[in-house]
């Protein structure tokens, strides 16, 4: 995983062309002229999903993990809390779902990252992340999530 600010995105260009071409794409695009949705950057191989919502508490959650995609988490607006941790030999609680490239795990995050407005989060298909959590009381979110397919 990797916690840092879009400013420093160039520093992320050596992990490949499908990373260039993501954070570009949030480097170059006003977000806030953006509407919830879903919208291609190289079609399947990287899209780009925008949502807006409040912040939540950690109850009920779980973690998540996908194997096809990584994520590239934006926050545009507002902050919230990711919980986090290393995929090793849990046991998923939702089975992995091809479709929706998406599965759940119960365990607690062993660590909270707090990220606000420019920052960003990459979760490979090895880490673990329950995002969306609040930091004190619930707040509106504006984020873009990059999927970045792991095929060549």
């Amino acid at each position: 995983m990797i916690l840092d600010t879009l400013q420093n995105a160039h520093l992320y260009y050596g992990l490949g062309p499908r990373f260039i071409k993501a954070f570009e794409y949030l480097v170059n695009t006003d977000f806030n002229k953006v509407e919830k949705g879903r919208y291609e950057i190289e079609g399947t191989n990287i899209f780009a999903i925008v949502n807006e919502y409040d912040t939540i508490d950690t109850e009920g959650e779980q973690m998540e993990s996908h194997r096809k995609y990584i994520d590239v988490q934006y926050i545009v607006k507002g902050e919230e809390l990711i919980g986090h941790d290393f995929l090793k030999q849990q046991i998923p609680s939702k089975v992995y779902e091809e479709e929706t490239d998406f599965m759940l795990f119960a365990e607690k995050p062993a660590f909270f990252s707090k990220l606000e407005q420019g920052h960003f989060a990459v979760f490979f298909p090895t880490d673990l992340h329950m995002p969306n959590i609040r930091v004190g009381t619930p707040v509106p979110v504006k984020k873009v999530v990059i999927k970045i397919g792991v095929s060549i």
